[in-house]
């Protein structure tokens, strides 16, 4: 019962925290927290299964670039331009799981492939300068009297609170359906031993195409979000290794293979970023990468399962022991 009424009982909360409380900033972090929230989601869809992504940063970056040089360039809304960056996205997924699925390339082998494509999505982000602006980043065109709705800007804080709150239900609703579906039974066993489940009449190729192709689509979706909402990209902050070890970390410290744990550690991830940059300032550039990277180590020996994950276990152990 409690797993039935828990869900309703934060939507609740969450819907009313604005009208209660709305200072600008605490409801920007809520907003980049949603957003991020849906990202880190979006990679455990995956990354639950053993497919252990380092590329996801690049999807991430795709998304940006794509709808923003798409509305700069040729004026196409950003409610056509997400969707072109999500199929350019899992274009990106599938050229590159394909041939690693059809040549066995699996665990690390698989991870450093991906970390590939998250680099060299950055390095391009760099390099073309004269179109995407470099390293000194990029800003999309705003549209007359800064909000539009056909430019998806819009100047209120209220109203990207209740975008993205939106679009992390649907992430988590994705996320849950993938769980409990039949390909989730394949990918289990396709984790467990391989040549068993094509044994057993498994597509391995095809399931990890599919689940590839969903992760990289909404990750981008998350890309093109973000570029909305921040109205600034660079090639550090939307791709490249930090921010796939970012998503990596964030679901991992949250707990993978539970539905808020993503969400858990946006929170953790957001708020130790914010955190270092009051305290310390431009002092603590690049501190939340060292954090993240000490602390994912600490986490992956210790508590694997994450803080939500190592929670409901015991909880549950709990409830079986009474």
């Amino acid at each position: 019962m409690t797993n039935r009424v828990l869900p309703w009982i934060v939507g609740a909360v969450l819907i009313a925290l604005p009208f209660v409380y709305s200072a600008p900033y605490p409801m920007h972090l809520m907003v980049v927290v949603l957003i991020w929230s849906f990202a880190y989601t979006s990679w455990s869809v995956m990354g639950r299964f053993g497919l252990v992504s380092l590329g996801h940063g690049g999807f991430f970056g795709v998304g940006a670039y794509s709808t923003a040089l798409l509305w700069n360039y040729y004026h196409l809304s950003p409610f056509l331009g997400i969707p072109i960056a999500m199929v350019l996205a899992v274009t990106l997924a599938i050229v590159v799981t394909y041939p690693c699925s059809r040549f066995r390339i699996t665990g690390h082998y698989f991870a450093l492939v991906t970390l590939a494509l998250s680099a060299i999505v950055q390095q391009v982000a760099t390099a073309s300068r004269n179109i995407t602006g470099g390293s000194l980043g990029y800003t999309p065109e705003r549209a007359q009297g800064g909000g539009h709705i056909l430019a998806f800007q819009f100047t209120d804080k209220l109203t990207w609170y209740f975008i993205a709150l939106g679009v992390w239900a649907v992430g988590l609703f994705v996320r849950w359906r993938v769980d409990h579906s039949m390909i989730a039974y394949a990918l289990e066993a396709i984790a467990e031993d391989e040549d068993a489940a094509g044994a057993a009449g498994v597509n391995v190729t095809s399931e990890k195409l599919k689940i590839t192709a969903l992760s990289a689509a909404m990750t981008a979706f998350a890309g093109g979000m973000y570029c909305q909402y921040q109205m600034f990209i660079s090639p550090d902050t939307v791709s490249g290794i930090n921010v796939s070890l970012q998503m990596v970390f964030a679901a991992v410290v949250g707990g993978i293979y539970v539905l808020p744990g993503p969400t858990v550690g946006a929170i953790i991830t957001i708020l130790l970023a914010e955190g270092l940059r009051i305290f310390f300032g431009t002092g603590a550039l690049g501190w939340d990468n060292l954090v993240y990277g000490t602390l994912l180590v600490l986490f992956i020996i210790f508590l694997p399962q994450g803080l939500v994950g190592a929670a409901w276990t015991r909880l549950t152990g709990a409830r079986r022991t009474a």
